[in-house]
């Protein structure tokens, strides 16, 4: 019988036959947590005597999610961070350096590997091959500590999609789609595998961003196949030499396959204040909207801001929203400002945050009013999400999110692209 992706990685770390439903101790290649998580997950470690960290060379604490620090509490956990990185030979990854989950399909993450993170949206480095998944700070820390965990080998849920996108529909669309389709629990626990013409055509970034919310709908990872695409991502990173061809095994054993017809897809949105309270984008024409933010894990990216750039340049955003550009990372930032899109973005009337998670958590810049509107590129809408519990965020697609902050309302981006 042939192995799902999940069976395969987690067979091979393993050192076992695995399959779905099993218990397994596998080997784990990265560990890392942010600076929200990490304090705790620094202070599980050190309180559970195992005193040495497994391999340091692969072990990374984060300092994206409030960067630079808004308040002296959060400053203290960022220097426990700082002290415990410099005493214990781990890599630190500075304000300034980025988002965990961009630095770690940039830099770290290789098909193949098992990936922990004490975040949920570690998930994104499936959308290179890696069975990466989000664990609690405790988890972390053992991972850290021992260079192995437990895992139950997931089901797998085989995700098909054909056909070519409209113009000014694209992955983030897929995923709120099926977020939508299949509930924000519809998919616990489960290993969503992506698989179809449209998935091998789609470009890594694509992928990232249905990776990144593969958790949104209870899914423990979002896996796609390492391919020509994704040797061509890492030669362009420098790291051709991590680059492992791996896919599932043609008689592969999936517990459900969805069909998606990506000619059938139109630009999504998550209404408030839960990621599968979807409709189309031109169901919402009106909404107004006091901010707009591209950016986040999810679509902090350059290519993200390719398509907004490809719809502000040489227009300006409405007097009536704030729109906000946080890029993911200082690659990010620094290649945007090399191709001029930051430029184009100011001159529409953007505010270009410090590179990191930006208003996603609340933590500092970009925190909404009470009743303010906001159109979010990020993965989760839920009530105080960014900062306040009375104010309602909406979530789309980059594309979706240039054009509506056009009209300072919702609007279907195929009207101005």
């Amino acid at each position: 019988m042939g192995k799902t992706l999940a069976e395969k990685i987690l067979s091979e770390k393993s050192g076992t036959n695995a399959k779905a439903g099993d218990i397994v101790i596998a080997k784990v290649d990265l560990a890392f947590a942010q600076d929200t998580t990490g304090p705790l997950t620094v202070r599980q470690f050190q309180s559970s005597g195992m005193g040495k960290l497994a391999n340091a060379s692969r072990t990374v604490l984060f300092i994206d999610h409030a960067a630079p620090s808004p308040n002296a509490n959060l400053a203290n956990d960022h220097i426990t961070l700082r002290d415990f990185a410099r005493h214990n030979g781990c890599i630190l990854s500075e304000a300034g350096d980025g988002v965990c989950h961009q630095i770690v399909q940039e830099a770290y993450a290789r098909p193949g590997d098992v990936v922990v993170g004490a975040d949920s949206h570690t998930v994104t480095a499936g959308g290179l091959g890696a069975f990466a998944t989000g664990m609690g700070s405790s988890d972390v820390a053992v991972a850290m500590g021992l260079g192995k965990n437990w895992f139950r080998v997931p089901e797998t849920f085989k995700i098909e999609v054909n056909g070519e996108f409209q113009k000014g529909v694209g992955a983030k669309d897929l995923i709120l789609h099926l977020i939508g389709m299949i509930g924000a629990d519809g998919a616990t626990y489960k290993s969503l595998e992506f698989h179809g013409s449209a998935i091998k055509k789609m470009d890594m970034s694509g992928r990232f961003t249905i990776a990144n919310m593969a958790v949104e709908a209870g899914a423990k990872v979002g896996l796609f196949a390492s391919d020509e695409t994704t040797k061509k991502f890492l030669k362009s990173a420098g790291r051709g030499n991590d680059y492992t061809a791996l896919e599932a095994d043609a008689d592969a054993v999936y517990e459900k396959t969805i069909k998606i017809d990506a000619a059938k897809l139109e630009p999504t949105v998550s209404k408030p204040h839960t990621v599968d309270n979807t409709a189309l984008a031109k169901e919402l024409k009106g909404i107004k909207l006091q901010q707009v933010v591209i950016g986040t894990c999810t679509n902090g990216r350059l290519e993200d801001l390719a398509v907004a750039v490809s719809i502000l340049k040489g227009k300006k955003a409405a007097k009536t929203i704030r729109l906000i550009i946080a890029p993911a990372s200082r690659r990010v930032m620094l290649t945007a400002i090399d191709k001029g899109y930051i430029k184009a973005l100011v001159e529409a009337g953007a505010m270009i945050l410090p590179v990191g998670c930006g208003p996603c958590m609340g933590l500092h810049q970009g925190v909404l009013g009470d009743g303010e509107v906001c159109l979010s590129t990020a993965n989760r809408n839920f009530q105080g999400r960014m900062g306040n519990p009375k104010g309602f965020i909406y979530l789309s697609s980059p594309a979706t999110a240039a054009a509506s902050a056009l009209k300072g309302e919702i609007i279907d981006p195929r009207e101005v692209m």
